[in-house]
Parts: structure tokens; C-alpha cells; sequence
């Protein structure tokens, strides 16, 4: 309850403010904002989100939102464009930084001694996910006031390396035949090994498609006409 009543804040502030500040932000990014505040509420406030205490598959789902769908939509929605427009500042930002911040995350959160710990610590664990997820979206969509210090270039190779570590976790939890978190063993029984294989070729599918359809589309407009002109 607390959780959503913070949510529906959030997303209220917001709405409140881009009512206020015609023009400065687009209807479309105004969607974008509230729909990343709904995939929060999905991933860790709806009643799908308790499910994640005896599925390890509905685990890797809310994790996956959190950094794949929540967090790049609250950036889409240009929070600081509406909220500090009128300020002159910058905030530089270090492609290797926000990329490690990200895969940080993800892999140490998956080491099972931690793992445990995100089980009793679910609202810290849920945090530093969302946390990494705005960090490794960061660089890829440039919200104000970011400043990228490498070329656009680099962003198609940073979302290609970030399926590389992600990829070797989810190969591991699909294939390495014994279940690796104790916490759903306990609670499965025999059943548990399928559940850990389905989670794993989950984050496999879902990654790719989150990582890479991204690189492709950001290659394509690197590559148009119509940019190659704007840089000529």
C-alpha cells in the first residue's frame, strides 16, 4: 500500500507539473513517464509481484522490467526537462560507468549467498535495480540535462556487450542441471530445476530482445540520410 500510494505521487507530481509547463514535454513522453511508473507497480506493488517468493521465473520478470521496461521509460519521459528546464546544467556521463553500474547489478544480485539476502532484503534489492536500470539507460537515451562524452557510435557496442554477461547467466541457470538457489528448492521440490531453466531462458530471450532491437534501431538512424545530412 505504501509503495503505491508513493507511485501514484510520483506519477501525480508529474502529471501536475506537465499540465503546468505546456510545450515543455511532449504528450508522448508524458505517456512514456507514467507508463514506466505502472511497470514499477507491476514488477514490485501489483499482486503478480508476490508471486516471485516461489517462482523463480516470476523473480527474473520483475527484475527485467524493473531495468528493461520501467527504467527507460521514466527516462523517456524527460523528468528533469520538466521538473529544472529552466536551470543551466549538465550532467556528464560516463558510457563504462553506467554499464557497470547496470551489469553490476545484475550479475551480484544473482550470486546465491546475495541472492538470499535479496530474499529478505526485497525492497533494497528491488531499489538497486531500478537504480542500475536508469544508470545503464542513460547513455542510450540521453535525457536532459545528460551529456554523452562518446559518439553516438558506441551506443549500438554498449547494448551488444551488456548481453554478453547476462547471457552467460541465464546459459548458466538453464543448463547447469542443479538448482542453484536453495530458497526455491525448498519450496518446489523436484519442480524446481524447471522453473530455474525457464527463468534462465527467459532473461536469455528477453535481454536479447531488450538489448539488441534497441542497437539495430539506434544503427538505422545513425545511418540515414537524413542525419548524415544534419552532420555534414
Amino acid at each position: 500500500m505504501t509503495l503505491a500510494i508513493l507511485l501514484i505521487a510520483v506519477a501525480g507530481a508529474y502529471l501536475w507539473r506537465w499540465r503546468r509547463a505546456p510545450g515543455a514535454v511532449s504528450m508522448k513522453r508524458a505517456a512514456a513517464f507514467v507508463g514506466g511508473v505502472v511497470a514499477v507497480w507491476i514488477a514490485v506493488g501489483s499482486p503478480l509481484a508476490h508471486l516471485d517468493d516461489c517462482h523463480l521465473t516470476a523473480h527474473m520478470v520483475q527484475h527485467l522490467t524493473l531495468m528493461t521496461i520501467g527504467a527507460p521509460l521514466l527516462l523517456a519521459g524527460e523528468p528533469g526537462l520538466l521538473f529544472l528546464g529552466g536551470r543551466r546544467l549538465s550532467l556528464t556521463v560516463h558510457p563504462v560507468v553506467c554499464w557497470l553500474a547496470g551489469t553490476a547489478v545484475v550479475i551480484v544480485w544473482h550470486v546465491p549467498a546475495l541472492f538470499e539476502v535479496g530474499m529478505r532484503w526485497h525492497g533494497l534489492e528491488h531499489a538497486t535495480f531500478l537504480v542500475g536500470g536508469l544508470l545503464f539507460w542513460l547513455p542510450v537515451m540521453r535525457p536532459w540535462p545528460t551529456v554523452l562524452r562518446w559518439s553516438r557510435w558506441s551506443i549500438p557496442l554498449y547494448l551488444f556487450f551488456a548481453t554478453m554477461p547476462c547471457d552467460a547467466l541465464s546459459a548458466f541457470l538453464a543448463f547447469c542441471g542443479r538448482v542453484v538457489y536453495p530458497h526455491y528448492g525448498s519450496m518446489h521440490g523436484l519442480s524446481a530445476l524447471a522453473d530455474q531453466e525457464r527463468a534462465g531462458a527467459l532473461m536469455w530471450f528477453w535481454v536479447t530482445i531488450a538489448y539488441l532491437v534497441p542497437a539495430a534501431a539506434a544503427t538505422v538512424e545513425l545511418l540515414s540520410p537524413a542525419r548524415s545530412k544534419r552532420t555534414s
